[in-house]
């Protein structure tokens, strides 16, 4: 969805220099925003995401009073190129001290990503993520998933209240159960008319191909679903596979976001990211090295790599691989068979691997006020065999101690690149605060 721009001119200000360089931003955000009728400072403001500066001038200063009592965020974009004119700071610094929003984009890039963030706000207002859970916190390892916030009825309402997001919760026991009485001959159907790299056998293969065919029949042609997951883990007794393969052929297919184990916090993190930055996003868990025993244990190994400063890296690894990637986002992918003993012998994970060098490692705060932005470089992987992370990442944080102090959670978003910049635009866009570890 493009974001919505209401342009605006003030009491002199409607003259050619205003119309050429209205036209102009036009034509350079054809692709991230529709553009209003221009209306006058003073007038109401139709509905829109922000309000558009294509010009400023000094009756800013006259008509100060009638600017403070707009209620959405200005992009000011008064250069030629899709920018602020260095002659405007002191306008736009008098509007923020004033407690105006104000966007002042100093490439044409940020004004996309302004733009992109604004119309994937508006988007989400409305729309449905669906999980499929039944006693979430209640199945296998009940001790550590009954820890999680996001099955919380509160952490719900906030996303309703946030957002405007609907969570709909659906049964997988139920889902397992349809997906188990599709026919291998329609599985198999499925399977030949997507061939991809693994080493699973045909059963286990079968078997995620149904799930897929499964959730694919349950989400329907309902546009309002951006986004699903299921608690794949901790209630794996419902299914006799793992949803990996259906997130990533449904990715394909239409988009469509996930989570890994219904995390729906994740799942929003990954909307934001994605929305804003129409680039590739994956999930997975972070073990700082300074974790120790903690982490090494839980992952059924002995011992981090031997690297200089462990205390600023952490092991990237979620169901024996690196994480839940789509296969475009991927220099390496290959769907192999299970690692995890709490999930069915038929399950599946996805072993993929991002490209070396400099990721971005996102997360919304518990309370929806803050998105914590990670900048890391991946140096590279190390695997062990016969345990838990046959192929993890190691990554390289500025500050491996403020990353334990401030780490909202285990699950991190990944995107390729340092976004720290661009999802900072994003945070705001959003009505979030940015947190930069």
């Amino acid at each position: 969805m493009k974001a919505r721009l209401v342009p605006v001119y003030f009491q002199s200000g409607m003259d050619k220099e205003f119309e050429a360089q209205l036209a102009n931003v036009a034509s350079l955000l054809a692709g991230d925003a529709e553009i209003a009728p221009p209306v006058a400072v003073g007038s109401p403001i139709p509905d829109s995401d922000a309000v558009l500066f294509p010009q400023l001038i000094g009756d800013a200063f006259k008509q100060l009073a009638q600017l403070r009592a707009i209620d959405r965020p200005f992009l000011v974009m008064t250069s030629e190129f899709g920018t602020v004119a260095m002659w405007d700071w002191e306008i736009v610094s008098l509007l923020k001290a004033e407690g105006a929003e104000v966007f002042t984009p100093y490439t044409l890039d940020q004004a996309k990503v302004i733009c992109r963030a604004l119309g994937a706000c508006r988007a989400l207002r409305g729309a449905t993520f669906l999980v499929f859970q039944d006693d979430p916190g209640e199945g296998m390892q009940a001790s550590i998933f009954k820890r999680f916030y996001w099955w919380e009825q509160a952490c719900t309402d906030r996303m309703r209240e946030k957002f405007g997001l609907r969570i709909e919760k659906r049964s997988f026991k139920a889902l397992g159960a349809r997906a188990k009485a599709i026919p291998d001959s329609t599985a198999d159907d499925a399977l030949r008319a997507r061939p991809f790299p693994t080493d699973a056998a045909s059963p286990a293969l079968r078997a995620a191909a149904k799930l897929y065919l499964a959730i694919k029949a349950e989400i329907g042609n309902d546009e309002r679903v951006l986004g699903a997951g299921l608690n794949c883990l901790n209630e794996s007794f419902h299914s006799n596979s793992t949803p990996c393969l259906a997130w990533n052929w449904l990715f394909e297919d239409t988009g469509l976001l996930w989570a890994c184990e219904a995390d729906t916090m994740s799942l929003v993190t990954e909307y934001i990211v994605r929305g804003s930055l129409r680039g590739e996003v994956m999930m997975s868990n972070v073990y700082p090295f300074l974790m120790g025993m903690a982490a090494l244990k839980h992952e059924r190994i002995s011992s981090f790599p031997n690297i200089l400063e462990p205390e600023h890296h952490a092991l990237v690894a979620h169901c024996g691989y690196f994480g839940l990637m789509p296969a475009r986002m991927a220099t390496e992918w290959k769907l192999r068979p299970k690692v995890l003993a709490i999930v069915d012998d038929l399950a599946t994970a996805i072993d993929a691997r991002l490209p070396v060098g400099p990721v971005t490692m996102a997360k919304l705060d518990p309370k929806l006020e803050a998105l914590q932005v990670i900048p890391a470089v991946l140096e590279g992987y190390a695997g062990y065999p016969g345990s838990d992370c046959v192929n993890g990442g190691i990554v390289k944080v500025r500050d491996g101690r403020a990353l334990m102090d401030r780490l909202y959670s285990h699950h991190q978003i990944f995107t390729v690149g340092d976004k720290s910049l661009e999802l900072g635009l994003a945070a705001r866009a959003f009505g979030l605060r940015l947190e930069l570890v």
